[in-house]
């Protein structure tokens, strides 16, 4: 009996080695092509990858755009186009530790850092005095809610924020209900070094999808894309450290909710409403009472928490309704 188990555990141990050493998958030609259209610049010293394309003539108007958890900014390529049709560049960046931005171990993701990140890219393209429109969603609306905290108080290198779109992200705490893998993984416990890598697709895309409405979730090749930058330079290996901004979510509550009920530039949200993360109608009755001044458009019942992905015509049409409204 002891030795059937020395042969298991000798059999094993090879196995999980070479499962622990997987590579990420090669890129679709569709992300590769993401990619190469794309550039990167240096902040203290780590590589941050962005998109900027130059778009509508005669418009002097930018949009900047920043994207939620897990992924990258490949999230806005379904309303890319259309937002070049409108805008006179179009911009996005790959927040640190996603996508192909660099993704330092062990390090102290914050969402304070990500927000200098965006000042720093903005310095970089020579935009520092010019006022853009911000376009977030998800992990990215919290970053938006920094930066405007930073241009309400004047600080120095501060983003000029022109307008504010946020899209079901979890502003409030109390009404953000992560997911089972989120909550294990963002107090940083004994299980998250191990759970992070023993992370596969099919586990990955198992619990991506219940995020997607019922009719709207990506397909099985939109999984792989996802999934491909989470890979890329061992993303998977700090997911537990970023979600660390649920914490700091509620730490810093006040002073991000706090920026967005105080705000004077015009404010939007764009609503998923059957998300399970930020759920209706007790989400949306909290951001109406809480911001008043702020418009809201609310997406078809089955459109969840992805919906520029989802429904991307629908998402595209109420930002440009909302932009062309001031």
């Amino acid at each position: 009996m002891k030795e059937w188990w020395i042969q298991v555990g000798l059999l094993g141990i090879p196995l999980l080695a070479v499962y622990l050493h997987i590579p990420p998958p090669q890129l679709s030609p569709e992300l590769h092509s993401w990619k190469t259209s794309g550039s990167f610049f240096t902040y203290k010293g780590l590589s941050i990858f962005y998109q900027d394309s130059w778009g509508a003539v005669g418009s002097s108007e930018i949009v900047v755009l920043l994207h939620g958890f897990p992924t990258s900014s490949y999230d806005w390529c379904k309303i890319w186009e259309g937002l070049t049709q409108r805008f006179h560049r179009v911009i996005a960046l790959d927040f640190l530790g996603f996508g192909f931005s660099d993704k330092p171990r062990p390090h102290n993701y914050s969402i304070f850092e990500q927000a200098s990140i965006v000042e720093g890219l903005l310095r970089h393209l020579g935009l520092q005095n010019q006022r853009v429109n911000l376009l977030s969603h998800d992990y990215g609306d919290t970053v938006a809610q920094e930066l405007l905290y930073r241009y309400k108080h004047n600080r120095t290198g501060r983003v000029l924020i022109n307008s504010l779109c946020l899209s079901n992200g979890g502003i409030f705490p109390e009404t953000h209900h992560p997911t089972l893998l989120q909550k294990l993984l963002k107090d940083g416990g004994p299980m998250s070094p191990i759970l992070t890598r023993l992370m596969n697709f099919f586990f990955f895309a198992r619990g991506l999808a219940v995020v997607f409405g019922p009719y709207t979730r990506p397909s099985e090749a939109e999984m792989w894309d996802m999934w491909a930058g989470i890979r890329t330079n061992d993303g998977n290996l700090v997911i537990d450290s970023i979600l660390q901004y649920i914490n700091q979510r509620k730490k810093h509550r006040d002073r991000w909710v706090g920026a967005l009920a105080s705000m004077a530039v015009p404010l939007h949200f764009i609503y998923g409403p059957s998300d399970p993360v930020n759920p209706h109608p007790e989400f949306m009755n909290l951001y109406r009472k809480t911001l008043p001044q702020s418009t809201v458009s609310i997406l078809d019942d089955h459109i969840s928490h992805y919906p520029q992905l989802e429904d991307p015509m629908g998402f595209l049409n109420a930002y440009l309704n909302f932009i062309n409204s001031f």
